[in-house]
């Protein structure tokens, strides 16, 4: 029996129609690879900040599961609401894991990132100088503390205040004369007063261990902000691989912080992947991928980077019932649900167009246009400062075909 080409077209349509009205059309849609468009993309490091987020009743992430090649084997799905307005991942801990995945993130084809607001929510130690523990920060600077000479505590001369002395020069005050380019980001500190006000709107989360030893740092004057109740701190993040503890690193590296940002950044807490997550963005911001303006780094405190006065360094990180743990992570999701909220309840009549940066946004070659206000530019008789300016006009050269951005 044969069948006329009409025929058969009109038979295919029926079925199509009586079909589409059998599957709903929420999967009919999730059969079909539509690109994703974020509002906001929540960055996590490990299992627990992820969970955070996991069955709340705000939005659920987990409707949507996207598998992005080149993301840990661990975590290799990001995790969006149904209509795709807030996204998360879990990038696994260290630098090179940070690095990785962003990179495979931002060149997928499956998500348009070019608006998105990228929010890195993890916890971190802090510094008693400045913050306490089961606290909330938002930092304007990242700092990549450990791109530095180190030298054996052992083996240091007795002048040296630390093992570690900045790349290039031969003392721990000289500003490094090798520039390798990730060592400060400057984001925006707009949209960082923004996200600390709306995450000040939550009540933290603490605990009686944390009370009680954060009492300890009390009795020594510098550690006053330690003793304090958790609350919402803007100040600075330092990068690490290196996982540390104790008062002679903690203010070697708050030196370096202070150093290398021209001393107006100030270190309070300190991760693991902060500027390698930076890095990665910055190289998609140049190819206008992502929007290096919409960055939120958010870090909740889970344990002190020093001791109290008395105690060893090693039963500050081993041994001690800091008590601080459980409630940061709870904090990630009190302080942070605040400012996803606050973005997209906001969205139509103001973040949609992006918050305005007023300051400087980039890394230290001014990668992104506009003059660093950190760096070797602002030591007229700094000997590095012509060979960055090179660096950074070859950069530029390389760029020709795409433009930089303002």
């Amino acid at each position: 029996m044969r069948y006329s080409t009409s025929s058969i077209a009109a038979t295919a349509l029926l079925l199509s129609t009586a079909c589409a009205t059998l599957v709903p059309a929420k999967v009919q849609e999730r059969a079909i690879e539509w690109v994703v468009k974020p509002k906001m993309f929540i960055i996590s490091m490990f299992e627990p900040e992820g969970d955070a987020w996991y069955g709340i009743s705000d939005f659920d992430v987990l409707a949507m599961n996207i598998t992005v090649p080149g993301f840990s084997p661990e975590y290799p799905d990001a995790h969006c609401t149904a209509d795709g307005d807030v996204c998360q991942l879990t990038t696994g801990e260290s630098e090179i894991n940070a690095a990785t995945t962003i990179a495979s993130l931002v060149r997928y084809p499956r998500f348009d990132l070019t608006s998105t607001y990228f929010m890195v929510a993890g916890i971190a130690g802090v510094n008693p100088e400045v913050a306490t523990i089961c606290g909330v920060t938002f930092a304007r600077y990242a700092v990549q503390v450990a791109l530095q000479y180190e030298f054996s505590q052992f083996e240091i001369p007795t002048n040296f205040t630390s093992g570690y002395i900045p790349l290039g020069s031969h003392s721990a005050d000289e500003y490094p004369t090798s520039i390798y380019g990730t060592e400060v980001f400057e984001l925006n500190q707009n949209l960082q007063k923004v996200a600390a006000n709306f995450a000040r709107k939550a009540t933290l989360n603490d605990s009686d261990d944390a009370i009680t030893y954060r009492a300890n740092y009390a009795s020594t004057p510098a550690y006053t902000a330690g003793a304090q109740p958790p609350s919402v701190i803007e100040c600075d993040v330092a990068t690490s691989d290196v996982y540390y503890s104790g008062s002679i690193l903690g203010t070697a590296f708050g030196n370096y912080t202070t150093l290398v940002t021209n001393g107006t950044g100030v270190y309070c807490t300190t991760a693991q992947e902060d500027n390698a997550t930076l890095e990665a963005l910055l190289r998609a911001a140049v190819n206008r991928l992502v929007d290096f303006s919409r960055i939120i780094v958010m870090r909740t405190a889970s344990d002190f980077d020093r001791p109290w006065t008395g105690e060893a360094a090693t039963t500050n990180l081993w041994w001690a019932e800091q008590g601080a743990f459980e409630p940061s992570i709870a904090n990630i999701y009190l302080a942070g649900v605040e400012v996803v909220n606050g973005i997209l309840d906001g969205w139509n009549g103001t973040y949609a167009a992006g918050v305005n940066a007023t300051n400087y946004i980039g890394d230290i070659f001014g990668t992104l246009g506009g003059d660093p206000d950190f760096g070797p530019y602002t030591y007229n008789n700094n000997p590095v400062k012509r060979d960055i300016r090179a660096k950074r006009d070859i950069r530029v050269k390389r760029n020709t075909p795409i433009k930089i951005m303002k």
